[in-house]
């Protein structure tokens, strides 16, 4: 009997290293890095974004793909409050050239932290936070900034 309770204690053990070592050794949260970003996928229908906040690390880079499952032209800007208002006014801008017979539509390929995303397809952007960062995303097609298109990003 005394040896069978020993194996037993023994396999026990073993398992529980086993298990130990198989788990989450810190708190389950991964911070993203330029060479391999954390991942958000993030969909773009009526006028929100899901999820409409998130929350990143001090130094964390972060890749959002924006699913537009919407039927009309979503845009995704990174800025602070200040760059979404400049962003609102160049689109505003953008689109009367548009009703003048300039077809700008969009942003620039270029244009670094912005995409527009066509109804039923993806997007990305890659951006690395930093503490001192207060920065939104924010959707600037007419009217949709204004009536609350925005994404919050909390970076602790």
């Amino acid at each position: 009997m005394r040896r069978t309770t020993t194996l037993f204690i023994g396999v026990v053990a073993t398992a529980a290293l086993v298990l130990a070592a198989c788990g989450d050794d810190d708190d389950g949260a991964t911070i993203g890095t330029e060479d391999d970003p954390r991942t958000i996928e993030v969909d773009m229908e009526d006028i929100a974004f899901s999820p409409d906040q998130v929350e990143v690390q001090d130094g964390e880079t972060v890749r959002f793909v924006f699913h537009n499952k919407g039927a009309i032209a979503h845009d995704a800007f990174i800025g602070d409050e200040e760059a979404q208002e400049e962003h609102e006014m160049e689109m505003r801008e953008m689109d009367d050239m548009d009703d003048m017979g300039d077809d700008t539509g969009g942003h620039d390929e270029d244009e670094e932290g912005s995409i527009t995303v066509m109804p039923g397809e993806t997007g990305e952007i890659t951006h690395t936070f930093h503490a001192d960062d207060n920065v939104m995303i924010g959707c600037h097609e007419e009217g949709h900034y204004d009536a609350g298109m925005v994404m919050t990003i909390d970076v602790t």
